[in-house]
């Protein structure tokens, strides 16, 4: 990550965040996760929340750490923060969520309560009001995700062609969702999904949790005119991990902010984010926007193609890399074989890299005899012991049909 810049890359950062004391050393620390007896490992998968997703640049910690030392007024810093992030991304207004989930749960309260702290306080229960309470999602855009919506009390109407969309929409109407991950797999697709919606004056939200990379996705979306865009901040922003982005339209978002913390009788409390994961999402989302972002996807193809010639030694093995089209676009190398020359199933190969030492995992493939790798989590260098750990496990199971 040699292009990563310092703070203070975009004009007025170094008035928000002043210059730390170079002259303090780090002391050591201990083994935390050694005492705890977990393992660490080397994430050749990607930002999986249950791997806990990415690790954060010194930038981000260098923030953090700075946060955690002063008192502020929450309101105040979100403010602030959401200000500058707005700028950034040149959207109307932006928030730090605990999460893509939170700013969901968020967007989506505001929409239905407006400025209106009685309806705030209302929330789940729509019954009896005058609430909206119903949200629109097609069939292919169903993710265990969408409870997120559901916690503000809404109910899911499914749809799969553009005439059940049309005939979905009515007084109850309150939201229509949109899951960008899945745009070519919905018969209706993002542009035709917001024009429809703008059409009957329905509020729109787009789900883009896992869709940066491209940079470019940061504005795409309220550009094209989505009412509320979400995103994760632990992913590819490399920010802490339980922290999110909601952006889009003031109105929506400063109401959505009436269920969040430090209000208290709102269905947002508990999703909390503190004065450190605010700035830290702040941070983060300015040495995102900063590094080079060719060199860095060249730097992802060389470690692929290292990996993949490694791999490829091994008689019966085979690779493919591919893109994702939205989520997760990043080299991801499809790694397979022949079960008759490497006798083992994907699980019986994860578990020998999980294992091993140091412990490494990679992703899920599409059937047992295949598993995904990628490399935008790794620190420099690991690539070249994922190469020769992969290498290892394969030929060794190789050899025990040889010598079976």
């Amino acid at each position: 990550m040699s292009a990563i810049p310092v703070f203070g890359a975009f004009a007025g950062s170094a008035k928000l965040l002043p210059i730390m004391d170079e002259s303090a050393e780090a002391v050591p620390g201990k083994d935390y996760f050694k005492e705890l007896g977990i393992r660490t490992f080397i994430n050749a998968a990607g930002t999986y929340t249950f791997m806990t997703g990415s690790l954060m640049r010194d930038e981000v910690m260098g923030a953090i750490n700075y946060a955690s030392k002063e008192y502020v007024l929450l309101d105040e810093l979100q403010d602030k923060v959401g200000a500058r992030i707005a700028k950034l991304l040149r959207c109307e207004y932006a928030t730090v969520t605990s999460g893509a989930a939170a700013a969901m749960t968020l967007g989506a309260a505001g929409v239905l309560t407006g400025m209106d702290e009685k309806k705030v306080a209302q929330l789940p229960f729509l019954e009896g009001t005058d609430m909206k309470r119903e949200v629109i999602i097609q069939k292919a855009h169903d993710i265990a995700y969408a409870h997120a919506l559901k916690n503000v009390g809404l109910q899911i109407v499914y749809v799969e062609s553009r005439e059940e969309l049309e005939k979905a929409i009515t007084d109850k109407t309150g939201l229509m969702y949109f899951l960008n991950a899945n745009n070519f797999e919905g018969k209706v697709q993002v542009e035709e999904f917001l024009k429809i919606a703008q059409a009957h004056n329905i509020p729109t939200m787009i789900d883009c949790a896992a869709d940066v990379p491209p940079v470019e996705n940061l504005f795409k979306y309220t550009e094209m005119g989505y009412d509320l865009v979400c995103f994760s901040g632990g992913k590819g922003i490399r920010g802490p991990q339980s922290a999110g982005l909601l952006l889009g339209r003031k109105k929506y978002i400063e109401a959505g902010r009436l269920s969040a913390p430090p209000r208290g009788n709102t269905i947002g409390r508990g999703l909390k984010v503190n004065k450190e994961e605010i700035l830290g999402m702040l941070v983060a989302l300015e040495t995102y926007l900063a590094i080079d972002h060719a060199k860095e996807w060249k730097m992802w193809e060389a470690q692929i193609k290292l990996i993949s010639d490694a791999v490829k030694t091994v008689s019966g093995v085979e690779t493919k890399v591919v893109v994702p089209p939205v989520a997760n676009h990043i080299p991801t190398l499809h790694i397979s074989w022949d079960p008759k020359k490497v006798p083992a199933t994907a699980a019986e190969i994860r578990e020998k890299l999980r294992s091993g030492n140091p412990s490494i995992e990679v992703a899920d493939g599409a059937n047992q005899h295949t598993f995904n790798v990628t490399t935008w989590m790794l620190v420099p260098g690991q690539e070249k012991i994922v190469a020769t750990q992969l290498k290892k496990v394969l030929t060794e199971k190789a050899l025990s049909e040889n010598h079976g």
